[in-house]
């Protein structure tokens, strides 16, 4: 394995574990990012790749929430803590929509939506929600504190935010359920702790889901490389959620929406100049 493309992994590694947390579009940062950093590997490597170093992301979350995810208890006559059990149940019930049209359609969906132009379309939308939104909420307490309080119905409704991620790259995952989230009155401690609970079971599904199809034949460098990248991803992760989880005690999401709109308009206005 040349030191080179370590290199590259390792930057990689670093765009993913801050982006997928902050609410600003890992994909979006992905496409710029690999306009510059060209892995040395097969497209179909690349491609499952891009998706499994985010297991690295996951697994910080694990670390860093165990006590809130872990749903057997220790304490005697106690088997399975219910708000734990709630909580998963919730959160299955926010990954069906996505799921469901994901196994269905994941492949058309990526052949119509994944290219620059729905990506920095939705980067700027969503930017302007952020903006909107944060601006509607000052003053108002929100309904909805904890993720004990929140609904099945919510819950739903989150999924299908979610959904909208699932299906135009560029809208960020975390983006578009924590604008769900907010929209229904969910405080923004409460949605991003939801946000970051209900990536474990999607992105582990999609990780599984494409190193199935990649076949699990890697060469020795690949895995290497994938490795690398998912370790990297990892400790970074630990830093950027923590690092939101502080932000947002004191600050709104309205930054991040500024910050989806000028990185919208740097994707389209790079690639309107390449096409030139």
């Amino acid at each position: 394995m040349e030191l080179l493309e370590l290199i590259k992994v390792i930057i990689l590694g670093i765009v993913e574990g801050i982006t997928e947390w902050l609410p600003i579009s890992s994909t979006g940062h992905m496409i710029l990012v690999n306009e510059f950093l060209h892995l040395n590997v097969s497209d179909a490597f690349k491609e499952m790749f891009l998706v499994v170093i985010q297991l690295g992301a996951i697994f910080a979350v694990v670390l860093l929430f165990w006590n809130k995810l872990w749903p057997f208890s220790t304490k005697k006559g106690e088997v399975i803590k219910m708000d734990t059990l709630n909580m998963w149940l919730k959160i299955i019930v926010s990954c069906i929509p996505a799921a469901v049209i994901g196994l269905l359609w994941d492949d058309e969906f990526n052949a119509l939506f994944y290219n620059y132009q729905t990506v920095s379309i939705m980067l700027i939308l969503f930017g302007i929600l952020f903006i909107v939104i944060e601006n509607y909420n000052k003053g108002k307490e929100p309904k909805v504190n904890s993720i004990a309080d929140i609904s099945y119905k919510t819950a739903l409704m989150i999924g299908i935010f979610q959904l909208i991620a699932a299906i135009f790259p560029g809208t960020s995952r975390s983006g578009a359920t924590i604008v769900g989230a907010l929209l229904l009155g969910v405080s923004r401690t409460a949605a991003a702790e939801f946000t970051f609970f209900l990536a474990i079971p999607v992105m582990f599904g999609a990780s599984a889901w494409k190193l199935y199809k990649f076949g699990m034949s890697f060469t020795n460098s690949e895995l290497m490389l994938l490795i690398v990248g998912m370790l990297v991803a990892f400790i970074v992760s630990i830093l950027a959620i923590k690092f939101l989880m502080s932000y947002i005690k004191k600050h709104d999401f309205e930054v991040f929406g500024w910050y989806r709109i000028v990185l919208g308009c740097a994707v389209l206005g790079y690639f309107l100049l390449l096409a030139k």
